[in-house]
């Protein structure tokens, strides 16, 4: 199986008429070698079902199907699709969708992608191996975590400094709200970084490989996620404030008093907090809204 290279790459786009489009953060994959990289790293294995988000013209596409995987494509940009389907052929399920919206239950439990064998109502597991478009990636990893628990594992690229953030721990320059947010889902790690050179058209930023693996159960235990989140959000919106300052919109007037409940020095700072840390104010706030 042919991978699509820069010369390949930039035929399928001229036979299609087709220029990236900036507005959707389309980078184009034209490396054989890194499209090959990133599916070892995945662990891709004959057989495995993977969502790929974004394939584009199908270059990490071609690699999956050479491991031998049973692949969703979802793209969103109908003016790709055409392109898609030529290089792909069969060789992918291809469906037209935004994954900031779509609904992965029902994409994912197709019938025709279950083994003749499968009882009535199994549901299937599923990894997403993906090259997300920059402008999206945060909140397609995000929603995959809260509302795809088929997807155990991920394997995304995405923008270095994004994925720094997805994988970052307490105390470092990028950890954030985001951080808090996988941690409470699953574990994470960058595994790579890509230079832009492997792109048409380059990006201006290196790339980063992010293994995402989602935890058997919730890190922690809390009365409201919802209400953990919010705090979270609340904290690391005005960082550099202490924490009786910056919780102070949404616990009141008994924000120290909470933090301490929680074992939570009231002048420290939301970046010093793990995510233990985090349940422990919840807990002590006690979910009230």
């Amino acid at each position: 199986m042919s991978l699509l290279t820069p010369a390949s790459v930039g035929t399928v786009l001229a036979e299609h008429h087709l220029r990236p489009s900036r507005a959707l953060g389309q980078h184009f994959l034209a490396d054989p070698n890194t499209a090959r990289r990133i599916v070892r790293l995945a662990g891709v294995e004959p057989g495995d079902r993977v969502l790929e988000i974004g394939p584009g013209i199908g270059s990490l596409t071609l690699a999956l199907a050479e491991a031998g995987a049973d692949i969703v494509a979802l793209e969103l940009d109908r003016h790709l699709r055409p392109a898609l389907e030529s290089v792909v052929g069969d060789r992918a399920r291809i469906v037209a969708g935004d994954a900031t919206t779509a609904d992965f239950a029902s994409l994912l439990d197709d019938a025709s992608m279950k083994p003749r064998d499968c009882h009535p109502g199994t549901h299937l597991t599923w990894r997403c191996v993906s090259n997300l478009p920059y402008n999206v990636a945060t909140p397609v990893v995000v929603r995959l975590l809260e509302t795809a628990p088929m997807v155990e594992d991920l394997l995304v690229m995405v923008q270095r400094e994004v994925g720094e953030r997805l994988a970052a721990g307490p105390g470092g320059r990028d950890y954030g709200a985001v951080s808090v947010k996988v941690a409470y889902y699953a574990t994470a790690e960058v595994v790579g970084i890509v230079a832009p050179t492997v792109f048409v058209p380059a990006p201006k930023v290196e790339s980063a490989l992010v293994r995402i693996t989602r935890r058997a159960a919730l890190a922690v235990d809390v009365p409201s996620p919802e209400r953990l989140f919010e705090l979270v959000r609340t904290g690391f919106g005005q960082r550099r404030k202490t924490l009786r300052r910056a919780m102070a919109p949404v616990l009141g007037a008994d924000a120290s008093s909470v933090l301490t409940r929680a074992g939570i020095e009231p002048s420290s700072r939301a970046e010093t907090l793990g995510l233990e840390e985090w349940a422990a104010v919840a807990r002590a706030e006690g979910g009230k809204r």
